[in-house]
């Protein structure tokens, strides 16, 4: 699906089509520079298997900054390490292994599972993704991340990696998936299932009861969140992913090829989707169950949901360096199947 001329005209009137807006204030965490610079230093430690070109393009993106948005409350940065962790690197290990077959992908997120959970507790003997993921794991236990809390970040954590695995066969065959695929897959990859567990460790909502975070209607918020998220990076990153035939799993060519409409009605479509699902949201937010003495902290925890994906989209909005042309980081891993 490679440009074309109505894809250029879309090009030039992109600036002016209307955007997502959410109701929710933009916060960023204090320290985020402190760690902006740890990303930089860890990325010239432990990415060295990536180009000196990859490198420097991942320090543009300042990928921890979606941490320092997304939970802006944290108390402190050793709180807020282990979400960077998984923000930044999570990401650039998206970016490494893009070309990667499904196979390969579920052998990688085993691994890295098994380094999270303390199933493999080894340090990893040489630097790399897998070894910042085991630095996570000792971040979150030094920070005094709550056990029941860590398992179902880990536990989002794994889901995230499944639904990368999932959407390489759509990327490898250059083939774009259904809608009903598409929502699955994207509520998985758009990242955020993790972010919504973490934010539970702002303010004071680790007292909130299992059965609360359980609730299926806090469960459904979580779910909104992920699938917000998932469509405004669809939406910023569409001219980089119109230029290039394997990204597929992005909503607005999922719809111009459900419909068989243009590229602007297939935008103002998944633009409606969103706000759709923002109005669900504010509906669900103002009608919480009944939770009793925890129906404040509740709604507070509900509201900071809201501000995580607010500060989400301000980091994808504040960056000029990613999803412009040559902005993107091509994946560098050769597959088995390529080589």
């Amino acid at each position: 699906m490679k440009t074309n001329n109505s894809n250029e005209e879309f090009y030039a009137g992109l600036q002016q089509m209307p955007k997502p807006k959410y109701p929710f204030p933009d916060f960023i965490h204090p320290d985020f520079q402190q760690l902006r610079q740890e990303y930089y230093d860890w990325i010239d430690r432990e990415y060295t298997f990536h180009s000196q070109k990859a490198r420097e393009k991942h320090k543009e993106h300042n990928l921890t900054d979606i941490a320092a948005r997304g939970c802006p409350f944290l108390k402190t940065i050793d709180e807020l390490r282990p979400l960077a962790n998984y923000a930044a690197n999570g990401a650039m290990m998206d970016d490494y292994w893009d070309r990667c077959t499904h196979e390969e992908m579920t052998e990688i997120s085993k691994r890295i599972i098994a380094l999270l959970t303390g199933e493999d507790s080894k340090e990893p003997i040489d630097n790399g993704i897998f070894h910042q993921f085991w630095i996570l794991r000792q971040d979150a236990i030094k920070c005094g991340m709550p056990e029941y809390l860590y398992q179902k970040y880990v536990k989002a954590i794994q889901d995230v990696f499944q639904g990368y695995s999932d959407e390489k066969v759509y990327y490898r065959t250059n083939a774009i998936p259904t809608l009903a695929v598409y929502m699955l897959i994207r509520n998985a990859t758009s990242g955020v299932h993790p972010f919504c567990w973490y934010v539970a460790m702002q303010k004071d909502y680790r007292q909130l009861p299992d059965d609360i975070f359980d609730h299926p209607h806090i469960l459904r918020l979580h779910t909104i969140c992920s699938i917000l998220i998932g469509i405004h990076n669809d939406i910023i990153s569409l001219p980089k992913e119109l230029s290039r035939e394997e990204d597929t799993m992005n909503l607005v060519k999922v719809l111009q090829q459900e419909h068989k409409i243009s590229i602007q009605e297939a935008y103002m479509m998944a633009l409606d989707i969103h706000d759709n699902y923002l109005n669900e949201f504010l509906v669900l937010q103002q009608n919480l169950p009944q939770f009793q003495k925890w129906q404040s902290l509740a709604y507070d925890y509900v509201q900071d949901l809201g501000i995580m994906v607010a500060g989400v989209y301000a980091w994808h909005t504040n960056d000029t360096t990613r999803y412009v042309n040559g902005g993107y980081v091509e994946g560098e891993y050769t597959s088995k199947d390529n080589a």
